[in-house]
Parts: C-alpha cells; structure tokens; sequence
C-alpha cells in the first residue's frame, strides 16, 4: 500500500526505534506525528524530515499530553495508524536483593507505568479517534502496532519489573485486537530482541560483541530500520491481526 496522505502517530519517535519508524512512514508518503519528551532530539528529526512532519512533546502517561497529539495528527488529516514506540529508564532488581531488601514498590510500579499503562493510555485514545473513521473499502479503519519485548517471554535476572510490563503488552495484543474487531482496527506488537540502539551502542564493542555472541543467525545486534520495517508491514498487511512478532535472530535470553 501507498502512505501517500495517511497520518501516523509515533509514541517515542525520536529514539532509536521511534525514530527509525518515522523516517521509514514519512519515506513513503505519511504525515508523521513524533510524540516524545526529547525535545531537541525530536524537534531536530521534524526540522530534518521538513513537509509533514510535526513535533508535539507527550508524556504518554497524560491523557491531555496524548489527546494534543491526536489533535495535531488530526490537523495533517485522518489519523489512521500508529506505533507505539516509546522506550525510557530500566530497573535492574531482583524479586529479593543480593542483601535481602524487597525489590522496590516504586521501582516496579514506574516500569509497569511507563511500559504497559502508558502504551494502553496511546493504544485507547488512539483507537478512539480512528473508531470514528469512515472505514476503507476492506471495512478496516486503522491499525496499530505496540511494542513488546522478548524479555517478556524470557525476563532476565533483575528483570522481572521489565519483563511482566512487556508481558502485559503481549497479553494486550489479542485481547485487544479482538475488543477492536467490532470498530474494524487491526492491533499488533512487535517483540524485539537485542537492537543496536542508541543506548545499546554505549556499552562499547566488548559489550556489544557479548550481546551478538548469544545471536544464532545472524550474529549481530538487529538495526533500528529492521524494527521500523516490520512496523510497516504491520501497519500495511490487512489480514495481520492479533500477533505478537519477535524479531530476533532466533534468540532466545538465559536467566544472564
């Protein structure tokens, strides 16, 4: 399918994967909306993309941040798509600590929040405004793809906070897809694996090299742009609805 006059909302549109996504939906024609809380980062990616590409700061935990967001996707015309991209801080604890304190309420809570609750605030809001679209000639009117993680198949050790939020987004996916039926929106997650982002790239080359030792084919940490293109296969495929893809090199993580 063309983009050409779609509008795509994309939560985290200025990291790694986010940003990824928008260059790839604006190289094929869509008005992007990147919705971040990296100002210059973002603002910076609207001014490089120029025509069609606009900046709204979303803290996506507010129910006003996003719904401005929506307002600006719905000033370039009818928002029909999104991703939800958005990444943020990590909490590295055990269940019991090595000192025997309790992994922190806090600690668990913000994760669960910012990971699950804030991609469930985009996903509802989102669905909202494309529910009340005149539906295509297929009967769908839009789709959305969230974003899950391996480790919510496989948490770590230390990443239990991480990995029940991840696996939140996983059990969302065909719960939500199926409560979407009725209103003719599609609902898919992609599960990443190990991806060279930004943040990754700072572990230096022993770390990554580590990282891309565990990779059974190929053995290398997996490309921004391969995330932002199965996001756009997603978005594309009409019969694809209610799956959770990882997207891997056939990794599976250990318990370290």
């Amino acid at each position: 399918m063309s983009f050409e006059g779609e509008v795509v909302l994309v939560t985290g549109g200025a990291g790694g994967l986010g940003a990824a996504t928008v260059r790839r939906l604006h190289g094929a024609g869509a008005a992007v909306v990147i919705a971040d809380v990296a100002d210059e980062k973002a603002q910076e990616l609207a001014d490089e993309l120029g025509n069609k590409a606009v900046y709204v700061r979303t803290d996506v935990l507010d129910e006003d941040a996003v719904n401005a967001a929506l307002d600006a996707a719905a000033e370039l015309g009818e928002l029909r798509y999104s991703v939800i991209a958005h990444g943020g801080f990590g909490v590295l604890e055990k269940v019991v600590n090595r000192d025997g304190s309790p992994h922190t309420l806090k600690g668990f809570t913000d994760t669960i929040g910012l990971y699950l609750t804030g991609t469930y605030n985009v996903l509802r809001l989102a669905a909202a405004r494309m529910a009340k679209m005149e539906p295509k000639p297929n009967g769908e009117r839009g789709a959305i793809v969230m974003t899950s993680s391996i480790a919510g198949y496989e948490g770590q050790i230390g990443q239990s906070a991480y990995a029940v939020a991840k696996g939140g987004v996983i059990s969302l996916t065909l719960t939500g897809a199926r409560d979407l039926s009725s209103v003719g929106i599609r609902l898919n997650s992609i599960a990443p694996g190990t991806m060279l982002t930004p943040i990754m790239e700072l572990i230096g080359e022993e770390g990554l090299a580590k990282f891309a030792s565990t990779v059974p084919f190929p053995k290398r940490l997996g490309t921004p742009d391969e995330y932002a293109n199965l996001a756009q296969h997603l978005l594309e495929n009409p019969y694809m609805n209610g799956e959770v893809v990882r997207i891997d090199g056939a990794q599976r993580f250990q318990p370290r």
